[in-house]
This record gives C-alpha cells, sequence and structure tokens, in this order.
C-alpha cells in the first residue's frame, strides 16, 4: 500500500488558511522529505493543530472583564 503524505497547499488547505499564512507558521518536523518537497501525514498535522498556541491550550490573549454598568 502507498503512504500519503501532504504537501504544504494541502497542510494550508485542511487549517483553511491561505499557503501564504502558512508560510508564518512553525510547522512540525515533516514525515518525509524528497527532495526540496516535504510532506506530513494527515495525523502529525491535526495532533500538531490540536496542540499549538491559540488553539485552546493555554494560548491567546485573556478577554477583557466587563466593567459594571457597561452594556
Amino acid at each position: 500500500m502507498t503512504e500519503r503524505y501532504l504537501s504544504m497547499t494541502e497542510v494550508a488547505e485542511r487549517l483553511g488558511i491561505t499557503k501564504g499564512a502558512l508560510a508564518r507558521y512553525r510547522l512540525p518536523e515533516p514525515d518525509v522529505v524528497v527532495g526540496k518537497a516535504r510532506g506530513w501525514r494527515e495525523e502529525t498535522i491535526d495532533r500538531w493543530n490540536a496542540c499549538r498556541p491559540g488553539r485552546g491550550v493555554g494560548g491567546g490573549r485573556p478577554r477583557k472583564k466587563a466593567e459594571d454598568g457597561d452594556h
């Protein structure tokens, strides 16, 4: 059976962002490198995405507390 890996374009699509935006992300080490091409298993990207800061795991900016009387 042939192993399937995600390209940079496919990783961006899976995350719902542009390939340009993906360039600013610190991706996990690729599961395979062929020449200059990098590839990731779906599980690798899904696990990384679930644990990265800003995804509800202690990351992100704290919410501003509303003062009494503010609506």
